[in-house]
């Protein structure tokens, strides 16, 4: 009896010091007990009330950290970049798991997780931007392969639905249809375009006329040509052309005569260079109707 009593006193000294408790609050925690070996104190939190454990080289060296409290932290960043904690990863002590709006389990670091919650940069679920990466590929009637093999990260391999060729095409290009296969597809000059008008009207109230050509003259309007979203912008009318060649050709005809017989019809570039992407070829929206007259005669010629 007497022999089981010492050993168990033996097994680690239950004292706790007076400087260890004053240490302990001055840094935000109190002394419970001591635990484990005669190295560890089981201390109190004063933020969240939980305790944890912690060795005392620790508590008298530095700052002990509440596991709670950062927990805590954690699982607030994951609510407020739109995420739903899910736990710690066991592998790595910088990455945690969440579950995703669409339901989807990520795996991230917490410091990302805590940019995305300061609004820096978004948490977006592989599984789903694949899907959606894979769906505008099949609407341009390509087939998605996966990331760019010399990894440009603005860079997609994908397969084209009609000939099988294997190709590297910018993501945004693949959304706009802005692009060819460089096996079977038609270069610009033999493909067919179209001449378009384009009404615009700039932020400050400016009403302008664009004239050019085109492949895709909505892709080029939305894509290539606006700078910013404030510019109201539509495409007016288009006329079909049997190729790029000849839409280049008939377009600088129509400049040159805009040019020579409505010189106060072309507008500054300053007056639009903050919203458009272009430097000429812009027009005050009185020639409107004389470039619809040049278009329809063009159109009679096309269909003759």
């Amino acid at each position: 009896m007497t022999h089981t009593s010492i050993a168990t006193s033996a097994a680690f000294p239950l004292t706790i010091h007076p400087h260890w408790r004053a240490a302990a609050e001055a840094k935000g925690f109190g002394i419970l007990q001591r635990i484990k070996d005669r190295y560890h104190l089981l201390l109190s939190c004063h933020t969240c009330r939980r305790a944890h454990s912690s060795k005392i080289f620790v508590l008298m060296n530095s700052q002990p950290q509440c596991p709670h409290c950062i927990q805590d932290r954690w699982q607030a960043d994951a609510e407020a970049a739109g995420l739903k904690w899910a736990g710690r990863d066991p592998e790595d002590r910088h990455y945690a798991h969440y579950i995703a709006p669409c339901g989807h389990n990520l795996r991230r670091q917490f410091e990302m997780v805590k940019r995305a919650a300061e609004g820096v940069c978004d948490v977006r679920c592989e599984l789903c931007q694949q899907h959606k990466e894979q769906e505008e590929a099949s609407a341009q009637g390509w087939e998605l392969i996966g990331p760019d093999p010399n990894r440009n990260q603005n860079y997609r391999l994908y397969r084209h639905a009609s000939c099988g060729h294997v190709q590297r095409i910018a993501r945004a290009n693949m959304q706009t249809g802005r692009f060819q296969c460089s096996n079977c597809g038609e270069g610009w000059s033999s493909a067919p375009s179209f001449l378009y008008v384009m009404q615009l009207k700039l932020a400050k109230g400016a009403k302008l006329i664009k004239l050019g050509y085109s492949r895709d003259p909505i892709s080029r309007l939305y894509h290539q040509l606006l700078k910013t979203k404030e510019t109201e912008a539509q495409v007016l009318r288009t006329v079909p052309i049997s190729s790029g060649h000849t839409a280049v050709q008939i377009e600088k005809g129509l400049h040159a005569r805009l040019k020579a017989e409505h010189p106060d019809s072309v507008a500054p570039p300053d007056l639009y260079a903050h919203e458009l992407r272009v430097k000429s070829e812009v027009y005050f929206a009185d020639a409107t109707q004389v470039i619809f007259a040049m278009l329809d005669a063009i159109r009679a010629e096309e269909d003759t």
